[in-house]
């Protein structure tokens, strides 16, 4: 009876290995540009687990720890964009040089021509890979010659290590940090994984002196970890790419096929997927630096909360805006030249924030329309000043807020559109065919896509003070209860996941 069933098992064994096909499974973990490896894939999940088995076998073994880090990070890079990693190899080994040379240099004119080096190679790159073909096409647009795009592949995240690698150089030279004397330590700063492909844009001065502190992760950090993981997930596959892929990218691919009503509700969906997706990723990545140990800034702070688009900007993405007030706006001169230039500054920082986002001169009209705000504001608070100890009252701060989320909410129409005359079929739309009779008829006919765009701004708009909550409750708990809440939300992620792997918006900027 035992010879029989250890048979039966050799058997199946045999058959269950010859089943397999290993070009396929090889074939998983080569890249692959079509399937680029995201936090929301099956594949980082299985890859996930095992690093995190190995990373903590390795939590007092400082060096190989750091080694096998950089290792995962540029496996990861490497599974999102091919060689493109090499591309972040030579940023980071020229960057550490220029860093080094700085240290070393006392001379104001060659510290400056070491940080112009440093913009020539990352600004350099920066601009081929995403502005080639925009500035060719707007050539050959003047002189009405046929164009043909050049087949040029854009790295997933250039822009976000590219500015993570130029906020170092220049921190050295304004002597805020001093230069990384380790190129490993430089590599893992540059490649480590969670930030890597959508920000936030970590800054070297945070995260490089946290490099080898001793490991030590606290139920208080593995239960905020494992909160931010869960609810990016949730606002990225649940919330995100449901109302995208099922109701705005309809609205968008042909906005005349709609009612006004619904054009507005499209619009409204992709303020709220923008935020999901993006605050989704962010989420993820500082929970999983977390989990790791390494604790990164805020990224999102409720921003449709707001009630001015100054404060606006002061809540969303933390890290670029605050990384083109210090790096950008500051080094035009700030609000150190008088009123005008002040202006002329804040107007030139969000064009060039707008442009950071792609190649499409409706990033330029979006950077554009928000610089105008922010001026707007300013020269309205300076004909009204408010004292600082001033609160508005409900009513009027609920107003401001609304104001706020509807002028935000009119510069993602430009973000969004695929062309300018999209963007302007919308606003018609909007504006000569609102039609409310068919509101009725929308909230039955997308029933789901009206309770999720309801429960997303509810959840937005709930007391900061829930969230803390939750997130105490999951720290408190033991292990076996944060593996089971875990579990749950992954079950309930899989089945509300569209068949589709739908990308962050971010990861192409």
């Amino acid at each position: 009876m035992w010879i029989e069933w250890l048979n039966n098992i050799k058997t199946g064994a045999i058959s269950f290995w010859e089943s397999i096909d290993v070009s396929k499974v090889v074939d998983l973990f080569v890249y692959d540009g079509q399937n680029p490896l995201m936090f929301n894939t099956g594949l980082f999940l299985f890859l996930f687990v095992g690093f995190v088995w190995i990373y903590r076998l390795l939590a007092r073994r400082d060096t190989l720890r750091i080694y096998f880090v950089i290792l995962f990070s540029l496996y990861f890079y490497y599974k999102s964009s091919g060689l493109c990693f090499l591309l972040l190899l030579f940023v980071a080994l020229s960057d550490y040089s220029l860093g080094r040379l700085l240290g070393w240099v006392s001379w104001k004119w060659m510290r400056r021509f070491f940080v112009l080096m440093s913009m020539a190679v990352n600004l350099g790159m920066l601009c081929y890979f995403k502005y080639t073909n925009l500035l060719l096409g707007t050539i050959a647009d003047f002189t009405r010659e046929p164009f043909e795009p050049l087949d040029i592949v854009l790295p997933i995240g250039i822009s976000f290590f590219t500015f993570r690698s130029l906020s170092y150089i220049i921190d050295v030279y304004r002597r805020q940090m001093s230069p990384v004397t380790s190129l490993r330590d430089y590599v893992f700063y540059l490649s480590f994984f969670p930030p890597l492909a959508a920000g936030p844009v970590v800054r070297a001065k945070d995260f490089v002196p946290q490099i080898h502190r001793p490991l030590e992760i606290t139920p208080m950090l593995l239960g905020e970890g494992l909160f931010l993981v869960m609810c990016g997930l949730i606002k990225k596959v649940v919330i995100s790419d449901y109302i995208s892929v099922n109701f705005v990218d309809r609205i968008f691919d042909n906005p005349m096929l709609y009612t006004g009503f619904e054009n507005l509700m499209g619009v409204y969906g992709y303020t709220l997927q923008i935020y999901c997706d993006f605050s989704g990723y962010s989420d993820m990545a500082i929970g999983i630096a977390l989990l790791m140990g390494y604790r990164f800034k805020i990224n999102f702070d409720s921003p449709y909360k707001s009630g001015s688009i100054t404060e606006f900007w002061r809540r969303w993405h933390i890290s670029l805006s605050s990384w083109l007030r210090d790096y950008l706006y500051i080094s035009l001169g700030g609000n150190r030249r008088g009123k005008i230039r002040t202006y002329f500054n804040l107007f030139i920082t969000m064009v060039l924030g707008g442009l950071w986002h792609g190649a499409s001169w409706l990033f330029v009209i979006w950077g554009a329309w928000h610089g105008v705000l922010l001026i707007v504001h300013k020269v309205y608070r300076r004909i009204f000043p408010v004292a600082k100890d001033d609160r508005p009252g409900i009513i009027r701060h609920f107003f401001h807020v609304l104001l706020t989320f509807h002028v935000v909410a009119a510069g993602w129409i430009f973000f969004r559109s695929p062309s300018l005359d999209v963007a302007g079929q919308i606003l018609t739309q909007i504006f000569t065919n609102f039609r409310p009779e068919a509101i009725p008829s929308f909230v039955s006919g997308y029933a789901v896509i009206f309770v999720a765009l309801v429960v997303g701004y509810l959840l937005h708009f709930a007391p900061h003070r829930w969230s803390q909550w939750l997130q105490r409750e999951l720290s408190w708990s033991p292990l076996v209860v944060k593996a089971a809440i875990l579990a749950l939300v992954l079950f309930f992620v899989l089945q509300v996941r569209s068949s589709e792997l739908v990308p962050f918006i971010y990861s192409q900027f």
